[in-house]
């Protein structure tokens, strides 16, 4: 039962790329072996056959969460649980899921590093709303960067 188990959890993580995989190994053949449908094949696979699978499976899809400050609320946007705990201020169950998902081989090194980085930012909604407020400055100012860019081009 333990290794059914795994095979599903295997799959559930998996789901995306199982689906993109098999839609590309569909439309490849029907290529090769000459059939006309595997260009309608190939877009209605990657624009709803993926995105759907990707919807039902994936965990780590982002999902908002709204932080009550002092100041009113927040909408923090958040990319997985942990991120989602540390608004919430679950931090110390965030961490331990963070470190046992590294050490499942779930996370490289980077994303580890990144997230903890994230988790320990929003360890309270009082960090977690300074952190969505810098997110937002630095947006604005690469915003009006482009932006800038833009007109000095034309």
């Amino acid at each position: 039962m333990a290794d059914d188990e795994t095979l599903r959890e295997r799959f559930r993580r998996n789901a995306s790329g199982i689906a993109a995989t098999t839609v590309t190994g569909s439309w490849l053949a029907a290529l090769l072996a000459g059939f006309d449908w595997w260009l309608g094949f190939m877009l209605f696979g990657y624009v709803v056959i993926v995105p759907v699978v990707s919807m039902l499976f994936d965990e780590d899809d982002e999902e908002s969460v709204v932080v009550e400050s002092e100041t009113g609320s927040v909408r923090v946007e958040r990319g997985d649980s942990t991120e989602r705990d540390a608004a919430t201020g679950d931090t110390a169950d965030a961490l331990e899921r963070l470190r046992t998902r590294y050490a499942n081989g779930d996370l490289t090194d980077e994303q580890f590093e990144r997230k903890l980085d994230r988790l320990l930012e929003t360890e309270t909604p009082e960090d977690a709303a300074e952190w969505t407020e810098r997110n937002r400055e630095a947006r604005s100012e690469r915003e009006a960067e482009r932006d800038r860019d833009v007109e000095r081009e034309r």
